[in-house]
């Protein structure tokens, strides 16, 4: 008899009830009673129940952040005509300390303070995620995201207009945002098995559009009356939404013994019968792996090996003796950030999203304020004008996904979209002013090529490379690639703002030049994995995997 695949190691479902979830424990009680055939599909409504709830968690910490796009023209506040005196009125035309000729700099300081914030603590945040309960760890993030978005709104109804009050705000905000994308990432990775990741990442992925979106709508539709409600409804909306991820949030398949194909070879051994069919697992790994390790050079005989599932009482940082534990039986542990990088692929698809953040965020922070000052549109139908470009984000990141899944091939669609996107983005530039039906077709189609590489790199590109087969089916190093991912990008999107506030002073066009720029210096980043990828193709007509 052969030794089952992993060198016999197994995993076991948590033996501590009070791991599950309050709301999980009280819905399996019911469907047991009520609906045993609910009960028997277990597994998908699992999947599900992880798929809706990371996918509102992330779509409320974006619709936190958009407010301050939106409120920008009102805090602004321009009482020099009569046509925008009646437009402000009983807004005292504007806010201190934004109704000055500087405003333009201070919210400069302000998108800064948020995104430099949010890109340094996304590599601690990161590092945390591999060690925590993440369901403890998304909804005290999103609690807490909410209580600043919040403070922000109260502001005006508290008379305050402290310049570093709200840089203050904007700072915890950025902190407490970072726990979203290592943790929803981490868990659907966990969940979902590598079949169709592109196209289930895209469709997923499409959060960050719909938050905006929602964030967006929510914003203008008190921005002309009170601009602090902009802010304190998506307060109140992401708070409410952490607590029901408190509530039914499985953060480890293992904990309601469920094992999801998101790692195939990790399966419980009950019978021969089952060994025999792990051992026509492995052999079929192996040949893929042949094939798939041709772009990135990683080893095909790579031994896989697992630890445990860590609940809400792992300790954060393991004993010596556990340590030492999990070396003598080879299961995998959180790998360090500089571990992380010698991944291949992590660096360039890292300097990549960081020009590509840098133009999308430059587009969230600074769209609705520039449709206003580029036509004759008011604050409300601007920002709701806007709001067309992540609706092409939707559609980008759907097809970019898909298109991956097709072919295997990340870092040449991405290339091939940022390729499109450049004149793209001089067309709307050019044109984009001219009419209302010219800029929606425009934003429309910015959205689809400036968003596509954006979603794909932030997810199945992260988890691919979150499980490297060079980790040796280490999974907690998911959360630590994708922070590394995302941070480098998200430094990118505290730079895009911040110039753009700067160069519009010389003239919208300089910023659509510097857009520009930033794309084609983005795909020239992913030049030798391309060269890479289409090597690989020529050798074997097996779609192309980072394995």
């Amino acid at each position: 008899m052969r030794p089952p695949l992993g060198g016999g190691r197994t995993r076991k479902m948590s033996n501590n009830y009070n791991d599950i979830p309050f709301g999980i424990r009280i819905v399996q009680k019911l469907s047991r009673q009520c609906c045993p055939r609910l009960h028997a599909r277990r597994d998908l409504l699992y999947k599900v129940s992880i798929f809706v709830l990371t996918f509102l968690a992330y779509a409320c910490y974006h619709m936190c952040r958009k407010p301050i796009s939106v409120v920008k023209s009102v805090l602004q506040g321009n009482c020099s005509s009569a046509q925008a005196a009646q437009l402000h009125e009983g807004q005292d035309c504007g806010y201190a300390p934004f109704d000055g000729p500087d405003a333009t700099k201070l919210f400069g300081m302000l998108d800064s303070a948020f995104l430099f914030t949010y890109a340094i603590a996304m590599f601690a945040s990161g590092f945390v995620a591999e060690r925590v309960s993440l369901r403890y760890f998304l909804s005290m993030g999103m609690i807490l995201t909410g209580v600043f978005t919040y403070m922000f709104g109260i502001a005006r109804t508290s008379n305050i207009h402290s310049l570093w009050y709200f840089i203050l705000i904007q700072i915890c905000a950025g902190i407490f945002q970072t726990t979203g994308w290592p943790g929803v990432v981490t868990l659907v990775g966990r969940w979902f098995g590598r079949s169709k990741r592109g196209l289930i990442f895209g469709i997923w992925n499409s959060h960050t559009s719909i938050g905006n979106i929602l964030g967006t709508l929510i914003a203008a539709h008190y921005v002309e009356s009170d601009w602090a409600m902009s802010f304190v409804v998506p307060g109140i909306i992401i708070g409410a939404i952490g607590f029901l991820l408190f509530l039914f949030l499985v953060d480890q398949p293992e904990i309601v013994g469920c094992y999801p194909d998101s790692v195939p070879h990790e399966r419980r051994v009950t019978n021969d019968s089952d060994e025999e069919h792990d051992d026509e697992e492995q052999v079929r790994h192996n040949a893929a792996l042949v094939v798939r390790s041709a772009v990135y050079g990683i080893p095909a005989e790579t031994e896989i090996s697992y630890r445990s599932a860590p609940t809400e009482r792992t300790p954060i940082l393991a004993s010596s003796h556990s340590q030492s534990h999990q070396r003598e039986h080879g299961s995998g542990r959180p790998i360090s950030l500089i571990d992380a990088l010698y991944i291949p692929g992590v660096v360039e698809f890292s300097l990549c999203l960081f020009f590509t953040k840098l133009v999308s965020y430059t587009f969230m922070y600074w769209l609705p304020l520039y449709i206003q000052s580029s036509s004759t549109l008011g604050p409300t139908l601007s920002a709701d004008l806007s709001t067309l470009f992540d609706v092409g984000g939707i559609f980008g990141a759907i097809a970019a996904g898909y298109i991956s899944d097709l072919t295997g091939m990340s870092a040449t669609i991405c290339t091939g979209m940022l390729f499109i996107a450049s004149p793209i983005l001089l067309m709307y530039q050019q044109y984009g002013a001219l009419s209302v039906s010219i800029s929606v077709l425009l934003l429309i189609v910015v959205g689809i090529f400036v968003n596509g590489p954006y979603a794909l790199i932030t997810t199945s590109v992260s988890a691919e490379l979150g499980q490297h087969s060079s980790l040796e089916g280490n999974a907690n190093a998911l959360a630590t690639v994708t922070a590394i991912i995302d941070g480098t990008g998200s430094i990118g999107a505290a730079v895009g703002p911040l110039l753009a506030g700067l160069i519009s002073t010389t003239g919208w066009q300089n910023v659509f030049h510097m857009l520009i720029i930033a794309d084609i210096i983005a795909m020239l980043l992913l030049g030798r994995l391309v060269v890479k990828e289409f090597a690989s193709l020529r050798r074997s007509p097996t779609r192309i995997r980072i394995e």
